[in-house]
């Protein structure tokens, strides 16, 4: 934003402090005001013909925007993807424990990729792995949604899962 003398039109619109419309003058004018009010005249629309300017105080403007952005980045939620590896041949405990986490995860909101690695000649049973995400997505189904179906992806099968949100 330009303030002050960094304006370089001939002539703008003016909005006075308590935002009333005090016509198009000319900058020494405006700039004359801005200074008698004992604050800043900020060009507030540079693209209009005459470009809009307003008499403000800068610096608060300025602490006020910052602290509006620190708000709005304050409320934001930014959704990791986490990682949970499974096994094509995995047992019931430690696929209950993987399961343990994936659901931490969703409950934390964050979208969770399990995948499936598979080594040596496992490969050519992908049916099984299949099975094993698609139980997965089967347990989590009340907090979470298939984002991303199981797909191959070289020797590793992937899902993701991301949470339900509530609308």
């Amino acid at each position: 934003m330009l303030v002050n003398e960094a304006i370089r039109a001939r002539e703008v619109r003016l909005i006075g402090q308590n935002g009333d419309q005090l016509g198009v003058v000319p900058i020494r004018e405006a700039l004359r005001i801005a200074q008698e009010a004992e604050l800043d005249l900020v060009n507030v629309a540079p693209t209009a013909k005459p470009p809009v300017c307003r008499i403000m105080d800068f610096g608060k403007f300025k602490y006020e925007q910052a602290k509006k952005e620190k708000e709005a980045r304050k409320n934001q939620k930014i959704v990791e993807l986490k990682e949970v590896r499974f096994s094509s041949n995995i047992e019931e405990h430690d696929f209950q424990t993987k399961l343990r986490n994936v659901r931490k995860f969703l409950g934390d909101e964050d979208k969770v990729k399990c995948t499936i690695r598979f080594r040596g000649r496992e490969i050519t049973h992908s049916g099984i792995g299949q099975q094993v995400l698609e139980r997965v997505a089967a347990d989590v189904e009340e907090i979470a949604t298939v984002e991303r179906k199981p797909k191959i992806e070289g020797r590793s099968m992937i899902m993701i899962l991301a949470p339900k949100t509530d609308k």
